[in-house]
This record gives C-alpha cells, structure tokens and sequence, in this order.
C-alpha cells in the first residue's frame, strides 16, 4: 500500500526478486507535490544496487559540503563533505532531489518491470485477514486479495490503524515552512551548490539546489504552538513566514521572500512501535517510524526498509512470519534510534545559546566539531542495506 518512495523501493526490490506486486495509491496520478529531500550514501546505493544511478543522477546535484550558518550574522562553518568525499567514504553519493523526480524515477522502473503493478485511485478502507491471506477494500469498491501487505502509506497509514489502532502522536511545539524556489529568483550565493542549515534561538533554516540546479529547496522550522494542522497541503503567506524570522539575517529574509506562497504544517512526534507486523501484514517507513526532518534520513531509512524487507521476504520463502520478525529485527533498533537522533538534531538547531554573541561561535566549534559530527553521521551514512545481516 502506497506509492511513496518507501513503497516503491519495495515494490522493485520485489519484483526484481520475482514476487508478484501491485502498488495500491489513493492519489488518482503521481503529480509534483512534496519538496526536497536529502539522501546520504545509505539511500543512493540502494537506488544504484536497483539499477536506477543513470536516472537518479540526472535529476540530482551533488551538494559539495554540509554548511553551518549562524542566524543573525551569516557566519559560516563546514559540518561535512559531501561530493566526492561521500564516494570516496562511503562508496555512494550525497545528493539532492525533489521528491517528485525521485518518485517518478522509481514509478517507471516498477512500471517498466511490471506495467500495471502501480494501481491509481485506491484508497485503502478495510483490511481483514485469514490464514490464507489478506483482503482489502478500497473506497471506489474495488477489492482485492493479497498473501501479504506492505503498508508503506504513510504518517497517516490506514494499515497501521487496521492492525493497531488509532495512533496518539504529540505536538512537538514547532512549525515548519516550505517551499522550493525557481533559482533565478535568488542571488547566485544562495544557489550554491552547497546544502546550508542556518540555525538559531527557536529555530533554523535549511536550503539547498534541486533538478540539476534549477530549483532551490527551501525548509524552515520554528518553535510556536498556535498552528496544530499535521499537514503538507495548507498554504501559508511571506509575510507571516518573514515574522517567525524576524531579525534573522538578509539571505534568510531573502529565501524566503523568493517562496512565492509557502506552505506551513505542525510537527507531531510518535514514539517508536514495539511492533510492525501482525499476521500477513506489515509496515514501512513513515508507517511504522515517522522521522521529524532534522536528521535529513526520513527518505533513506523507508528506500533501506524496502531493501531489506525484499531481502527478508525473498530469504525466507512462503514462511512470512520468519520474514517480518528478520525485517523488524533488522531495522527497528536502526530507525528508533534515527527518530532520538532527529529530536536531539532539533534542540541542538535551536539551542538558546545561539542567541548570545558571546556563546555562539563557541557552542557551533563544540557542537560541530570533527568527532562529535562523526559520531552523528558515520553510523547513519555507513550502512548498506544490500548486506546488512538478516
């Protein structure tokens, strides 16, 4: 269920093992919406392993470093090289993507392998289960039978609702902005390659070039409690993103002046599940680990479940219980912690000593010094889901 980055990974993973799939997708066509996203090495040498490098890096840019800037002044710091260094490391590319160019390139891959594995216009409303399988009910009144189901729907997954009930997330008090930006709009400074997260007292600011350097991502997160709508679609204004950054420095003000209509959503935290599976069906992704996005992972850790889940799955046969107690003991350790690392990420962006001129440039030398950015990174971008034990 779902045709999300998560989902698709799965589905070509499957289906190059020989499992025959359908992807089921409430939305009636893939259209461009989402924005930006990251991807470490642990994500890109998936897609490569899937035959998919020619495709993904003619849509990517190849950031050449991690950049810190400090919110009022502009001042700058390296937190890690990304380009070739990324190669030279870990064996894969850190690059940049829109989430659309991403999901397009993993859609026809599937679509070229099987046609009609893809279904358009299914949104999920019954999932019942028997020894022998899974029926699903669909909105539009389709159904259909399944020997199993990858739930790989989302924050909101109705999966996950049928097989454990109705989730209890919680406002994390912070308020994210979004949106990507024609590159001419901007000065040629902030359409660097380089993938620049500004951070501050309350908040911070991420941005970085998309499509070959066409587009420039833009992401902000600021601490606030009066908008509580855990949604990508509602529009905000410039002028209301420009108050929750005023004082921030001109490039900021500048970014987000060029967004045209930003979009704004609230962020809910959910504890890690204790489990993911339950009978014939299992979760993925933001199904079964919503990350908040300040460990730039949500995207890499749903393309590595999908790896491994198709691994799991094609190791141990028909015995579907064996393969989902191997997927969970594989990846849930590895995300739990991805989902702490991301929140730490958070107060570390925001940490009030960035707001004392005197403190600043100290904690940033502490904060993103060479060991503790390591420690942050390497564990993350050195996986490989290809191999990792099952």
């Amino acid at each position: 269920m779902g045709a999300g980055l998560g989902g698709l990974t799965a589905a070509l993973a499957l289906l190059r093992r020989g499992f025959d799939v359908r992807v089921y997708e409430q939305s009636q066509e893939l259209t461009e919406v989402g924005a930006g996203l990251q991807l470490s090495a642990n994500g890109t040498c998936v897609l490569f392993d899937l035959g998919l490098e020619a495709a993904v890096m003619a849509e990517a840019v190849v950031p050449k470093e991690k950049v810190i800037r400090l919110w009022d002044t502009g001042q700058a710091w390296k937190a890690f090289d990304a380009g070739s260094a990324s190669v030279d490391l870990y064996g894969s590319p850190y690059v940049t993507l829109h989430r659309h160019d991403l999901q397009r390139v993993l859609a026809e891959a599937v679509r070229a392998t099987r046609p009609d594995a893809i279904v358009l216009g299914a949104r999920l409303v019954r999932l019942e289960q028997d020894e022998g399988g899974a029926d699903l009910g669909f909105e539009n009144g389709r159904t259909a039978r399944a020997e199993f189901v990858i739930g790989a729907d989302g924050v909101h997954s109705k999966v996950r609702e049928s097989l454990f009930g109705v989730d209890e997330p919680r406002f994390t008090g912070v308020v994210a902005w979004r949106g990507v930006i024609p590159a001419e709009r901007l000065p040629e400074h902030l359409r660097a390659p380089l993938s620049v997260t500004w951070i501050g007292p309350g908040g911070h600011v991420v941005h970085y070039p998309l499509r070959r350097g066409e587009l420039v991502n833009y992401v902000s997160v600021v601490e606030r409690d009066d908008w509580r709508v855990e949604s990508w679609s509602v529009q905000g204004t410039v002028e209301e993103c420009l108050a929750d950054y005023a004082g921030w420095h001109g490039d900021v003000r500048a970014l987000i002046g060029a967004t045209g209509r930003p979009h704004k959503w609230a962020l809910f935290g959910r504890e890690p599940m204790s489990h993911w599976s339950r009978g014939r069906a299992t979760l993925l992704g933001d199904a079964c680990h919503p990350m908040l996005p300040f460990l730039a992972q949500g995207a890499a850790m749903s393309i590595e479940d999908g790896l491994v889940l198709a691994r799991c799955l094609d190791a141990y046969g028909p015995d579907h219980d064996k393969a989902f107690a191997a997927y969970e003991g594989a990846r849930k350790a590895r995300t739990s912690q991805a989902m702490t690392g991301s929140l730490a990420n958070m107060r570390r962006y925001h940490d009030s000593r960035l707001g004392s001129a005197a403190e600043a440039a100290a904690y940033v030398d502490r904060e993103w010094s060479e060991d503790r950015v390591k420690a942050r990174y390497e564990w993350l971008f050195g996986y490989d889901a290809r191999t990792a034990p099952i």
